[in-house]
């Protein structure tokens, strides 16, 4: 492989990593901003209905609020600190348009020109990039953060090289494994029920 076709495979692979870190910035901004006020609303409109309507006033109920409660506990940890997250996923775009850039350089090479002067860039832009991640997200950062990658960015130049695949890149893994334990444990419940309703009918 060519110089220059070698180092537009490995800014590509870098570019994703800088995007998919700024993406779950981002995502970790949102949901620290965003899902305390659902859960005050929600909490709010259970225990209005629960005025109006008997069967929402039971142990169940207020177990399902108290674990609301503890929930908001956990993002208070993360909101004294979301703007962090907001200025470094901003820095880590700015870095990300960085390196498109010197792929699209690289692209305006020959394929035997040499590449020193696209070296020097790209472990710059990298160096800058590893100072600003922060390592501890909320849960299902994620999640939203693939959501925020796949079907709001635009990422074609990534995925020339990368041919990104539904399952293995779009959904992530522990996304895939919870939808398929859901699904194992909907049919075992499934299967039981019509067991015990034959069961009981014979």
């Amino acid at each position: 492989m060519a110089a220059i076709e070698q180092y537009e495979l490995i800014t590509r692979g870098i570019g994703y990593n800088v995007l998919y870190a700024a993406k779950k910035h981002f995502a970790t901004y949102d949901i620290v901003e965003k899902a305390p006020g659902w859960i005050t609303i929600t909490t709010l409109g259970i225990g209005i209905f629960a005025l109006v309507i008997p069967g929402l006033t039971n142990e169940k109920l207020a177990a399902a609020i108290l674990i609301v409660g503890i929930a908001s506990i956990y993002f208070n940890q993360f909101q004294l600190q979301s703007e962090k997250y907001a200025k470094a996923g901003g820095e880590l775009i700015r870095q990300f348009n960085g390196l498109r850039s010197i792929y699209n350089h690289a692209q305006s090479h020959s394929a035997e020109a040499s590449v020193d002067d696209l070296e020097d860039q790209y472990k710059g832009v990298l160096a800058q990039s590893e100072q600003v991640w922060l390592h501890k997200h909320i849960f299902l950062s994620d999640w939203y953060a693939h959501y925020k990658i796949f079907w709001q960015a635009q990422i074609g130049w990534l995925d020339e090289q990368l041919h990104f695949k539904f399952w293995r890149d779009k959904v992530p893994l522990t996304l895939s494994m919870t939808l398929v334990l859901a699904f194992a444990v909907a049919a075992y419940c499934t299967v039981s029920k019509l067991m015990e309703r034959f069961g009981s009918a014979c």
